[in-house]
């Protein structure tokens, strides 16, 4: 997806990386997910100030024809026995600086091996194993966010808990683990539980009526919160932002920023918050990784995927960067190829 027609994606003033200083050449970068509108993004915000590779495991992926046919690989799934092997082979293949995964399924695995590819001259773009774990678990996230920020009444649902819910009903049900809407319930009252596991994989929140608002956070490698965008999902398509405003909303900064600090993240997540009944932001979840919504950032002026690149290679990061409100729509945009176009690779990782 694309931005407005005016698409101020790079608007006066708003700061941006030297990123050739700190190697004294255009970083080498590989973005993975280049199918998802994550992916998109970031391949679209670093055109121009990068060389950049695009994989994903679907050949006819976007993103993958946003860049030349020699720079398209295929890649084995994140949650696939030698998926790390074969990133890291063609790492060193590409001789990558910086790899940025876009996939929930591979930021553990990534994260995890991280040394290794450091070892390689690669940085990846991914917070510690442990820090993303507690984002994954929507129990941990808000057992380790609750001192921090308002979060909604929320209990691990198992036998009896239902009926001395004190947050009452309507209520949410949801997996402890899991992205976008799948497996969600919205109870009307505890009969609608039954068909749910009762075993903690599940959890009961409480119903939060207001609006939804997503916030990207951008993170220095010394863990200094240097970015906080929040916007209004005024209309989504399959769970990412097609039409909305970005906000200058220091309460909602605020919290975002709070929220990340609490996790020990680093780089590039989202907080996404919604309004209780008394028109209080509290959380819902954290996407730890770049955002499917985040070109509407870039175009506020962050530049999130540059910062955060630079900041890989070393770049001082600017202690605060601002942003000004908008609103956008986004639409597809085709990519035209020949004939034999579609499905031209170079090689499979």
């Amino acid at each position: 997806m694309n931005g407005t027609a005016t698409d101020p994606a790079r608007p006066a003033g708003a700061p941006l990386p030297d990123l050739s200083g700190p190697l004294g050449r255009p970083p080498r970068v590989l973005v993975t997910g280049a199918g998802g509108p994550s992916g998109v993004c970031f391949l679209r915000a670093l055109a121009g100030f990068c060389d950049l590779w695009a994989g994903d495991i679907d050949p006819n992926a976007a993103g993958l024809y946003l860049v030349d046919r020699d720079r398209r690989w295929l890649l084995p799934r994140g949650d696939a026995d030698g998926f790390v092997e074969s990133l890291l082979r063609l790492c060193e293949r590409l001789r990558v600086d910086v790899l940025v995964p876009t996939v929930d399924t591979e930021l553990v695995p990534l994260a995890r091996a991280a040394p290794r590819f450091a070892g390689a001259g690669v940085r990846t773009l991914v917070s510690d194993a442990a820090a993303l774990e507690r984002c994954l678990d929507k129990w941990a996230l808000a057992e380790t966010c609750r001192e921090t920020v308002r979060v909604p009444r929320t209990v691990l649902l198992e036998e009896g808990v239902a009926d001395r819910f004190g947050a009452g009903f309507p209520a949410v049900a949801k997996p402890r683990r899991g992205s976008g809407s799948r497996g969600i319930v919205m109870a009307a009252a505890p009969a609608a539980l039954t068909g749910l596991p009762h075993d903690r994989s599940y959890l009961l929140q409480e119903l939060l009526p207001g609006t939804e608002y997503s916030v990207d956070v951008l993170v220095a490698p010394d863990g200094g919160v240097r970015a906080a965008v929040p916007r209004a999902r005024d209309k989504t398509d399959s769970g990412i932002i097609v039409a909305g405003h970005v906000l200058d909303r220091p309460g909602l900064s605020r919290l975002a920023a709070g929220v990340a600090s609490a996790l020990g993240l680093r780089g590039i997540c989202n907080v996404q918050v919604r309004e209780d009944r008394e028109g209080l932001p509290a959380l819902l979840e954290v996407n730890p990784r770049p955002p499917g919504g985040m070109s509407l950032t870039v175009a506020a002026g962050v530049q999130m995927p540059a910062w955060a690149v630079a900041g890989l290679l070393g770049a001082e990061v600017p202690g605060r960067i601002a942003h000004h409100a908008l609103s956008a729509v986004r639409h597809w945009e085709d990519v035209v190829m020949g004939p034999d176009g579609l499905g031209d690779v170079a090689g499979r990782a």
